[in-house]
């Protein structure tokens, strides 16, 4: 599969799950003074989440150019240091506002990349939430649950604030995540160490291709958490990741998102 018709089976996948297909919104962020730049796909959609406007839809997916330079989780320094972080990214995503929640995000993302994209389901890993007791957020109960329908236990782990807490900023909408990681070594090195244990740890064959977020919470200016009155989904699948599992390429940049204007880079500078 190319990488335009993976993009392509995304949107017509969730399109047949009752979303409207919205296009990306711009990167350069509008009337909103706490982001410079997109940096996550639910940028456009805050007020929907916060309830400070009604959203038009009860469900959309898109696609969206996003920057690595603004927001709280935004990894600029793992750039140009591995194979899978880029400065500009494309993120595949599918929203609910007040809508479905957890147990149909978990769903279909599985349905998506086992049944469309026919992953191995022996090579996915998912992480839950186990809570804080600090800021007083419990552990991702529901997940586990649904998660546990679908996939061995010992092909789940559970994931601190860090990893599977999702805020965009200071500020502002945030949940517990659940994320979808994929095992691409070699058999004899997957004889070696289980994946699970390879999990968030860096390792550039073990990766996060998709982000679940389960926005709940809303993030005040004093550090406080409250309760958001409805219930949303905010996903974000990483294109290049996917692109490269599907491919089977051991880095982003040999799949042909990048090959073509790396060969073309080549042709006009004579160097290889």
């Amino acid at each position: 599969m190319t990488s335009a018709e993976i993009r392509q089976q995304f949107l017509d996948f969730f399109k047949s799950k009752g979303h409207t297909v919205v296009p990306s919104a711009p990167i350069v962020v509008k009337n909103d003074p706490t982001l410079l730049f997109t940096n996550a796909g639910m940028n456009q959609f805050k007020d929907y989440f916060l309830g400070n406007k009604p959203a038009p839809y009860n469900r959309a997916a898109d696609t969206q150019k996003c920057l690595r330079v603004s927001g709280k989780h935004n990894d600029l320094e793992e750039v140009g240091v591995d194979t899978y972080h880029h400065t500009m990214f494309e993120m595949l995503g599918n929203w609910s506002f007040g809508d479905y929640f957890k147990k149909d995000a978990i769903a279909w993302s599985w349905e998506l990349l086992t049944e469309v994209y026919k992953l191995d389901k022996s090579r996915l890993y998912v992480t839950v939430f186990e809570g804080d007791e600090k800021e007083g957020i419990p552990a991702s109960k529901i997940a586990l649950a649904e998660w546990k329908k679908i996939i061995p236990e010992n092909q789940i782990v559970f994931g601190n604030k860090k990893d599977n807490f999702w805020e965009m900023g200071d500020t502002g909408p945030c949940g517990p995540c659940t994320e979808i990681h994929v095992d691409c070594r070699s058999e004899e090195e997957v004889a070696k160490i289980p994946g699970r244990d390879l999990v968030n740890k860096d390792h550039p064959q073990v990766i996060e291709i998709w982000n679940n977020v389960f926005i709940q919470y809303n993030r005040k200016k004093d550090g406080s958490l409250e309760p958001l009155p409805a219930t949303h989904v905010d996903t974000g699948m990483g294109f290049e990741r996917l692109v490269r599992v599907i491919q089977q390429k051991q880095s982003n940049y040999d799949t042909d998102i990048f090959t073509g204007t790396i060969a073309a880079t080549e042709k006009i500078t004579n160097k290889k």
